[in-house]
């Protein structure tokens, strides 16, 4: 199984376990992704963004509501204000065995390793948006992701919420 980490640093040899700021109650670790989530990271490290999709829980009306006029089966929505660092970033991709790895979420994807873990190999993501839009997702942008979270928060679809700590503050989010 492959697993893989994105970053905007292209010469990475080896990944050092490290603390997670988003999971204190980890030990030190490496973080890897699997295939289906991937695309949740063909973004800027920084960027914050909701994915959203149905699951086996999510009701009709949920599905009705987030899904309406799309045939897609995941929504990424970001905002407005990264739309020029997304078109000018640069990503790697960097490719890992899943050997040291253990799944710890299977909803989000996520795999830790408590062990240094050297790349297989590591490549160019290339034109992110492209990337997003051949991995059949659809890509919307708004001046504020609050209301979006809030209202996937209280649904029944399985979301993804990832650097929210980076979203714009203030007026967008009082309106």
């Amino acid at each position: 199984m492959e697993l893989y980490h994105f970053s905007e640093e292209s010469d990475i040899r080896i990944f050092e376990p490290r603390p997670a700021n988003a999971f204190p109650e980890l030990p030190p670790v490496v973080f890897a992704i699997d295939r289906e989530r991937s695309p949740h990271y063909f973004f800027p490290r920084d960027c914050p963004r909701v994915i959203y999709w149905k699951a086996e829980r999510t009701t009709e009306e949920d599905a009705r509501t987030f899904l309406a006029h799309t045939s897609v089966g995941k929504i990424v929505v970001v905002e407005s204000g990264w739309l020029d660092r997304i078109r000018n970033a640069k990503l790697y991709v960097y490719t890992f065995s899943g050997e040291s790895f253990e799944q710890m979420d299977s909803t989000a994807g996520y795999y830790i390793s408590r062990e240094t873990v050297a790349p297989v190999r590591v490549e160019p993501v290339g034109d992110l948006i492209r990337k997003l839009l051949e991995a059949n997702a659809e890509l919307r942008f708004t001046p504020s992701l609050h209301p979006v979270r809030d209202s996937v928060i209280a649904s029944t679809m399985d979301f993804s919420i990832i650097r929210f700590r980076n979203a714009a503050k203030g007026q967008e989010h009082a309106k």
